[in-house]
């Protein structure tokens, strides 16, 4: 399962847009809302959640996270394409403990093209079960995290410094050079005017990278 602090970095590695504006909707039902509810998701929050997909023309079941990843609910970032479209809209504004009911639309799903299981143009049902809500790993507090000396960038030192912190918390042996893969890889898809450091406003700028 992804830790938050874990989803920081993924962020940083892979990015993309997320743009609201579409012909067809999300149609959301809620089922469930608890009377509490101090925090609502927004784009780039961290979320986890349980989901089961269905074709809404028979209803049979084409996903289910309770039998994927070992039925641990799925850690994702809301709002940068780590999920369908559709998903990203249908779950903003949510509450933890939350559950819904989403139909989507085949421009917000697998589209003209479809998914091994998911037929072209299809029109897909999702039951959520929304339990946590996090801090997105784009925050303000994040960036100060990794930023050491405050001068509002990340240098090739401060993220370097970053990421040996995150890989010690990984058990498992990794090829030497990997550190210096994904650092190279993280300054190439933030640093967006090429001055070796990754500003405040690169580092909320989410490029198009399709999952």
């Amino acid at each position: 399962m992804y830790r938050p602090s874990a989803l920081l970095l993924y962020s940083l590695v892979s990015t993309a847009i997320f743009n609201c504006i579409y012909a067809e909707e999300v149609k959301i039902e809620v089922l469930y809302k608890p009377e509490n509810c101090p925090v609502k998701s927004k784009r780039g929050d961290a979320l986890n959640a349980h989901y089961d997909g269905y074709l809404a023309k028979d209803g049979s079941k084409v996903y289910c996270s309770r039998t994927d990843n070992e039925g641990h609910p799925k850690w994702f970032i809301l709002g940068v394409g780590q999920v369908i479209k559709g998903l990203d809209i249908g779950m903003t504004g949510m509450c933890e403990g939350e559950k819904r009911k989403l139909m989507i639309p085949p421009s917000l799903g697998y589209g003209v093209i479809g998914k091994e299981n998911i037929p072209p143009n299809s029109t897909l049902i999702f039951e959520i079960e929304l339990y946590g809500v996090r801090r997105g790993p784009r925050s303000v507090e994040s960036f100060k995290l990794i930023d050491l000396d405050g001068d509002s960038k990340l240098s090739r030192d401060e993220l370097k410094i970053y990421l040996q912190e995150e890989f010690k918390k990984d058990t498992r042996k990794q090829d030497p050079s990997y550190k210096d893969r994904v650092l190279a890889d993280i300054l190439r898809k933030n640093d967006h005017d090429g001055d070796g450091y990754i500003s405040t406003r690169e580092y909320n700028v989410f490029q198009h990278d399709e999952l």
